[in-house]
């Protein structure tokens, strides 16, 4: 499948390419499509997948730019996922920052093998925490969006 599939590190989607990946995958961030796209233009870094004019897949990148950074976002099309399109965003992501002394993101119990094969650990004895204001709050917020 990555054969057709084009990563770029520097094409900003606009909302009409971001809309319909997070509405399929039924993420409740679609509910605020214009903060969606101004948090996405705004990241430190975005790459996306394409399947010709198509957006496929995205990941961002929020960080300081020295020490640590946060993933926040990694979503993959229902009919392209488990085709290793996540995964490729993924290390594009991760070789940009390479070196940091932390790389962080948050998993939910069915993403925690996908980012464990991508290199990560659980953070010590860490628990995730959050001032949520989404709808999505069981563990299909993050399922089957990844590789």
């Amino acid at each position: 499948m990555l054969d057709s599939i084009t990563f770029s590190d520097t094409k900003k989607p606009d909302l009409n390419d971001v809309l319909p990946l997070y509405v399929a995958n039924s993420w409740s961030s679609a509910s605020k499509p214009n903060l969606l796209i101004q948090a996405l233009h705004n990241s430190h870094a975005l790459v996306t997948a394409w399947e010709y004019q198509r957006l496929v897949g995205l990941g961002n990148a929020i960080s300081d730019g020295y020490l640590v950074v946060y993933f926040p976002h990694l979503i993959v099309h229902p009919k392209y996922q488990a085709g290793g399109i996540g995964a490729e965003i993924m290390r594009l992501l991760m070789e940009k920052y390479r070196g940091f002394h932390q790389q962080m993101l948050v998993a939910d119990s069915e993403a925690i093998e996908f980012y464990k094969k991508c290199g990560f650990e659980r953070a010590g004895q860490t628990e995730p925490m959050w001032v949520y204001h989404g709808q999505d709050t069981g563990s299909r917020s993050l399922t089957n969006r990844l590789s």
